[in-house]
């Protein structure tokens, strides 16, 4: 089964620590999807991936500073989003013509 989730992330980058957090939850997320804001990704995956890709972004975030939302999308892109504005998404199931 195909999962469409939204990942979304606020990681507290007051110190050094928590600025290499952020970067590996970003760098974890570019891995599974694209970026639509900067700390926001639409992601495509499956059951296993997400089960694995859950528990790697767990380890990663500081429960007590951070802040983790993974929402789950139902449907057709087209029926759960109304987007304004610049659009860059880029379909990963369509051919991509470059």
């Amino acid at each position: 089964m195909k999962y469409d989730i939204l990942v979304t992330y606020d990681v507290n980058t007051m110190d050094k620590e928590g600025r290499r957090r952020l970067r590996k939850v970003a760098k974890a997320c570019e891995g599974k999807g694209q970026r639509v804001q900067f700390s926001v990704f639409e992601c495509s995956v499956n059951e296993m991936q997400l089960d694995a890709f859950k528990d790697k972004l767990v380890r990663i975030i500081k429960p007590e500073e951070d802040s983790l939302r993974i929402y789950y999308l139902r449907g057709n892109r087209e029926d759960y989003l109304e987007h304004y504005g610049r659009n860059t998404y880029i379909d990963l199931d369509e051919p991509l013509i470059v």
